[in-house]
């Protein structure tokens, strides 16, 4: 759970601010789905208070801000989307291949070679 920047604040981050510079505008929306190094993570209090710096226009998502936090509905329909999307990708039992099926690539005869930063070498001539 991501908390709010501001200091002293423990509170969940339920908005995320951002400023647009070219536009001389700070944005106040719904929470990033990421952190993103040049936003801040508000909660509830700090994103319906703060205020635009003096000559910039502040632009704030209509609503109330919902909890960052999913709930038991949310996380039960995920888990069944899950399956039901890995149940339609795995082909039937007799397509699949068993471990007696598996032939091994045939071995490598050349003895030299670039290997990434190594170099097999031949052995020396005795």
């Amino acid at each position: 759970m991501r908390r709010c920047c501001r200091p002293g604040c423990k509170n969940p981050a339920v908005a995320t601010l951002t400023y647009v510079y070219s536009d001389s505008t700070a944005v106040v929306g719904p929470l990033a789905t990421v952190a993103e190094p040049h936003s801040w993570d508000l909660c509830e209090t700090h994103g319906s208070r703060i205020t635009a710096p003096k000559g910039w226009e502040l632009v704030r998502h209509e609503g109330g801000f919902s909890s960052s936090t999913p709930d038991d509905d949310d996380l039960t329909a995920l888990a069944e989307a899950v399956r039901e999307a890995g149940l339609r990708r795995r082909p039937p039992e007799h397509d699949q291949r068993g471990y007696h099926d598996y032939a091994p690539p045939p071995p490598r005869t050349t003895r030299t070679g670039r290997r990434g930063h190594l170099r097999v070498l031949p052995d020396p001539p005795s």
